[in-house]
């Protein structure tokens, strides 16, 4: 048998009801392509998620290389088995993306196998695209002491069956369907290396498929890489160092709950402050008599990004030549600081920028919606 969850409790329902409201009101702000600062939005929200997904198993990379990634270029700073990493855990979110469009898809053990040889398999040694071939424990490198072993590997087979056939039962409530997802995953094991990164791609695979939400927005992956801690504590309170799947997972879904309300939270205080921020720079622009298309680079200026010739001119639609020319005339005027020497040259944000980016951004709260109830 696998985790299961007999019922909710009614404050776990109203915290459940309050965070469908903030994906409901995100949904609408995020469908409609038309703001131009969407596709920014949506950009950083996926780098942010591949980065605290990363970060949690020790692959320490920047918010610009994974812009990178999903922009096509190659990472700058990462080492190599970091932007291998990196792109494999990008080629399976972009293959999540492109099942949550598939009406006809129905989970399955296979699928799961694929996106385990998509960000694993850079490295043969560690199994990708199969389950682990033997016993398997999770070790405190800091004690040196085992923290969690997983089941018997005769035992995987059949866990997985029953954990994709739980995925396919239409009556589950979606969020608490992905919070268990993530949980059986985690705790079965299934694979040599990257059991964390697969159960948290399940999750946000599972959200994506019941509708709740684009993948990129649905993710609760940034949350966790900044409160990895706390992720896994829960998880040793609930698997208590071994496979014990009749233990009550209600503290688990509890972490999952607050964090898909903060980040929704979150997502929606940056829609706000991505769209002030938009105007102020194009305000700007206009003040000076510069186009207008220039905006994309200084946005990802004033949220801290590297700007590169060939990503603005792919985020502008312009050539080569007119990128240099844009680039240079924002030099000059002081909006942007260049960087470095020909092909490795960048530029930051200036003063005016960093100035209109922090005049457009609003304060981030820190709230317990199982605390705010009543």
């Amino acid at each position: 048998m696998i985790f299961t969850l007999t019922s909710l409790p009614d404050d776990f329902k109203q915290v459940v009801a309050r965070i469908m409201e903030l994906r409901k009101e995100l949904g609408f702000a995020t469908s409609d392509n038309m703001n131009r600062w969407w596709g920014p939005l949506a950009r950083m929200a996926a780098a942010r998620a591949m980065v605290g997904s990363n970060s949690i198993e020790g692959i320490n990379v920047t918010l610009d290389d994974a812009v990178a990634v999903i922009d096509g270029e190659a990472p700058a700073t990462a080492q190599e088995e970091d932007k291998a990493a990196l792109q494999g855990y990008w080629n399976a979110m972009t293959y999540i993306v492109q099942l949550s469009k598939d009406p006809a898809y129905v989970h399955n053990e296979n699928t799961i196998k694929s996106l385990h040889f998509m960000m694993l398999g850079y490295d043969l040694g560690k199994n990708p695209g199969r389950w682990r071939p033997g016993g398997i424990h999770v070790t405190n490198t800091a004690t040196n002491t085992v923290v969690y072993e997983g089941p018997d590997v005769d035992l995987v087979p059949q866990l997985m069956g029953e954990l994709t056939a739980f995925l396919n039962q239409p009556e589950a409530q979606p969020l608490i369907k992905a919070a268990m997802a993530h949980l059986n995953l985690a705790m079965i094991h299934p694979f040599s290396d990257g059991n964390g990164r697969m159960a948290r791609a399940l999750q946000t695979m599972v959200l994506s498929r019941e509708g709740i939400l684009d993948p990129r927005f649905s993710s609760i992956e940034e949350y966790i890489g900044y409160n990895s801690a706390a992720y896994y504590a829960v998880l040793a309170e609930v698997g208590q160092g071994a496979w014990h799947p009749k233990r009550d997972p209600l503290p688990w879904i509890r972490f999952c709950l607050t964090a898909h309300y903060r980040q929704a939270d979150n997502l929606l205080r940056r829609l706000s402050d991505m769209g002030r921020l938009w105007k102020a720079l194009e305000d700007e622009v206009k003040r000076r008599k510069i186009h207008e298309r220039v905006v994309n680079a200084l946005v990802d200026a004033a949220i801290g990004l590297r700007v590169k010739n060939p990503t603005y001119r792919n985020l502008a639609g312009i050539s080569n030549q007119t990128a240099k020319y844009d680039l240079k005339r924002l030099a000059d005027e002081g909006l942007l600081v260049p960087k470095g020497e020909k092909k490795g040259r960048y530029y930051m944000a200036g003063e005016m920028v960093k100035q209109l980016r922090n005049e457009t951004r609003s304060k981030r709260r820190i709230t317990d919606p199982f605390e705010e109830q009543g």
